[in-house]
């Protein structure tokens, strides 16, 4: 790749004045050839493997950050899912292979290690509902660790009977982490479609179809497209749409540039980038407040779902035309607690449950950081999933619920992460039975756009 003077004075600036920062970069490290018969041989192999390829990656990071003067916003670890080399294990020794992970990311300076995975979206090898019956143990015993569970896909239809499943595994890690207003929910992805690359936590892992080790970076930048937007003024909205492509095919170069370069500097190929426009809770770094520049009076108004559908298009082709490395996800994320804007919308009553689920048929990824009343059953929980299960499946997209039933709390009230993971309002949740539906357990079928063979 080759980069002029002018488009790095330009990042300067968006770096300098509009918000515009790397959000991760993320090493990936398969743990295929990690798995031992003997628990404590795996637990040596794993610690050895990712100390030599990621003892260096924060402070090669940091200089690069340095060099180029946009900040990086976060140095993380993605692994194999975990459930694939150690199929064998039982709960309790899952558990165990969540401590070493930790501990290990604890020793490099990694603030969170994904990977705590299993793919079931067909059915659950014993190993694998092994892993997910540890998960709400393995997330109150550790700090940095992240789990997610793809229960769905395109090719395989939606497994219901997993949905259950992790339905009661939220509420079990909402009650184990209580103390933290349930915090360990906040560090559990449910997917459909889930990608192999994506270098964002919580749902990060390094697929199987993955090198030995690579990095991907995901850049962030909803500052610096809000800003294009107000400096746009009165423009329709094909033309609002080239001004947005234009501000993220500079975000994407330079993100792409920074994670080539980190990846360079830690002797690893370089994987993907993923132009997801990631919010903060920082004011002036909102999804929802692009939408509001956009002409809406808040996140919630008819016509919210075509605003967020055509910025989520405009990122996309700005991506496709800067880079040929482009995965992940990308597009925009609308996590609630998360985005300033979304929250104050939440706090409002502009922005329902009900108004997020639809737009997430058109963002990436789907129901995030969502805080629901402590007492939601399980099988309303499991609804959720699979609603949003349904969109992915039937639109052959990625889907995802990063839910948090805030043990103790009732619609109206907040919880409060601090830093990146923000604070959540307890958002209403009808509570209509669909028990009757859910309990039928079972695979919903792939749909027919599956057959395209």
């Amino acid at each position: 790749m080759q980069y002029d003077f002018d488009e790095i004075i330009e990042t300067i600036r968006m770096t300098e004045i509009e918000h515009f920062d790397i959000r991760t970069v993320t090493m990936g490290i398969s743990l295929r050839d990690c798995a031992d018969k003997n628990l404590e041989i795996s637990k040596k192999k794993i610690r050895e493997k990712i100390i030599r390829y990621a003892k260096d990656l924060v402070k090669n990071a940091k200089e690069i950050e340095s060099q180029y003067g946009i900040s990086i916003a976060n140095k993380r670890i993605s692994v194999t899912p975990i459930s694939i080399p150690f199929d064998s294990y039982t709960s309790e020794e899952f558990i165990e292979i969540a401590k070493t992970l930790d501990l290990t990311a604890e020793e490099i300076g990694i603030d969170y290690i994904a990977g705590y995975s299993a793919l079931v979206q067909k059915g659950m090898t014993n190993g694998e509902k092994e892993l997910i019956k540890s998960i709400p143990y393995a997330l109150s015993q550790t700090k940095r660790v992240c789990s997610s569970v793809n229960v769905a896909s395109t090719k395989a239809g939606i497994n219901m009977d997993a949905i259950l499943m992790m339905a009661d595994i939220i509420k079990l890690t909402a009650e184990l982490t209580k103390d933290k207003d349930s915090i360990g929910c906040a560090k559990i992805v449910i997917f459909a479609n889930a990608v192999e690359d994506n270098p964002f936590i919580a749902g990060a892992f390094h697929g199987v179809s993955e090198p030995e080790v690579s990095l991907n970076v995901g850049i962030s930048g909803p500052g610096v497209v809000l800003d294009a937007i107000k400096e746009a003024g009165k423009v329709d909205l094909q033309q609002l749409s080239e001004i947005i492509k234009k501000t993220v095919f500079k975000i994407t170069r330079a993100g792409e540039l920074i994670g080539r370069k980190v990846a360079e500097k830690n002797g690893i190929p370089f994987g993907i980038v993923d132009i997801s426009l990631a919010p903060t809770p920082v004011e002036g770094d909102s999804i929802a407040d692009i939408l509001k520049a956009m002409g809406l009076e808040d996140v919630g108004a008819t016509g919210t779902t075509a605003a967020l559908a055509m910025l989520n298009d405009s990122v996309k082709k700005a991506g496709l035309m800067a880079s040929s490395s482009v995965g992940g996800l990308s597009g925009a994320f609308i996590p609630v607690s998360e985005d300033a804007g979304m929250i104050n919308a939440v706090l409002s009553n502009n922005l329902s449950l009900e108004k997020l689920e639809a737009m997430t048929s058109v963002c990436s990824v789907g129901l995030d950081m969502i805080a629901i009343p402590g007492d939601t059953p399980s099988s309303i929980i499991a609804g959720i999933i699979a609603d949003e299960a349904a969109i992915g499946v039937i639109n052959d997209k990625t889907t995802a619920v990063r839910i948090i039933p805030a043990y103790g709390k009732k619609a109206g009230d907040l919880v409060n992460y601090g830093g990146l993971l923000g604070k959540a309002p307890v958002m209403n949740v009808k509570m209509l039975a669909n028990s009757n539906f859910i309990n039928r357990g079972g695979r919903i079928p792939a749909p027919i756009r599956s057959l395209t063979n």
